[in-house]
């Protein structure tokens, strides 16, 4: 589901159906990047209009052992300018950061691919692992590598549970055991350094580069396919193409495209089973306000959910409104 309704969203933006204003960002600290961001969309044809409000404060698990990101998804209709939905959006934006390196491996990774690699272990690692295993059903293997090993066991009694066929190992922090002549590769922690390095990244490998700064600027160099979800916003981030770009290390001409251009069918992905293929996406909150109301329609049509009944009255047709108000 997730998957087409990504692509199905890609395509409506391609076609200008899609309203995507820039988003209002608010840092609260410049060192850290703890900050609450607020991402509007609207798709014309659907008539629904969405908006992401997303806070992301890296030192949270260390600091407090919480989760680094919280999200909430409000949905309404345009024609009378009502809200039809108020969601949860962690689990949302965790669906489109999975569902974008997946459509990536689609056309970037071997069809037959066997092995696959993390570097970190958290929940988006695991919702990755989910769509690649969705569109490449011949993973047998999967090796993963955190900063702490208990999270990594984690990781392994968690997913082996969702996908009992697939053979898990744990590389006990060592980043090499878990990515060397991986197949797929992905990295997804919170790191700023370059932990991946392009002497483990084999020929015919794919790459999903989920965070800011995960690898060193040879990996990229190496990889004869870069694709992002949109390099005219990657280029102005802080993940390593980015770095890469202002260093003067790389250029708009050594990106082989955007992911839409490969859905459409504009640019060809992988060509033979030796190319080494790299995809960097930064999130494209209008994808994620697509899968939302995919659903939405899906809870819709199963019963789910709480009807919840915002406002009952008009304001001054309060019965006890008298006994409310101070002057």
């Amino acid at each position: 589901m997730s998957i087409e309704a990504a692509e199905k969203a890609m395509l409506a933006y391609e076609a200008g159906d899609v309203l995507f204003p820039e988003k209002i960002v608010q840092i609260f600290n410049d060192e850290t990047q703890e900050r609450i961001n607020c991402l509007p969309a609207t798709f014309k044809s659907d008539k629904i209009c969405g908006v992401k409000w997303v806070s992301v404060f890296p030192p949270n698990p260390v600091k407090h052992g919480i989760q680094n990101l919280s999200a909430v998804i409000i949905l309404s209709e345009i024609e009378h300018g009502f809200p039809i939905a108020f969601m949860e959006g962690t689990l949302c934006s965790n669906i489109r950061v999975g569902t974008m390196g997946a459509i990536a491996a689609k056309h970037l990774a071997k069809k037959d691919s066997e092995t696959i690699g993390f570097i970190g272990a958290g929940e988006q690692a695991k919702m990755h692992l989910i769509a690649m295993k969705t569109v490449l059903p011949d993973l047998r293997l999967c090796r993963v590598a955190a900063k702490d090993p208990a999270e990594e066991v984690t990781f392994v009694n968690e997913m082996s549970a969702i996908l009992p066929g697939l053979q898990f190992e744990q590389a006990n922090s060592d980043l090499e055991r878990a990515t060397r002549n991986a197949d797929v590769i992905v990295t997804a922690t919170s790191a700023q350094a370059p932990l991946l390095k392009a002497s483990w990244m084999k020929p015919g490998a794919f790459y999903s580069h989920v965070g800011g700064w995960e690898d060193e600027y040879a990996v990229a160099l190496a990889c004869e396919k870069i694709v992002c979800d949109d390099w005219n916003t990657v280029k102005h981030r802080t993940q390593t193409l980015s770095r890469m770009y202002k260093d003067g290390k790389l250029t708009d001409d050594d990106i082989h495209c955007d992911l839409i251009d490969l859905i459409s069918g504009k640019k060809k992905g992988r060509m033979n089973d030796q190319e080494r293929t790299y995809f960097n996406a930064v999130g494209l909150a209008y994808v994620d306000v697509g899968i939302a109301m995919a659903m939405y329609q899906r809870a819709m049509e199963a019963g789910m959910g709480q009807d919840l009944q915002v406002q009952h009255d008009m304001i001054f047709e309060h019965a006890r409104l008298k006994d409310w108000v101070r002057v």
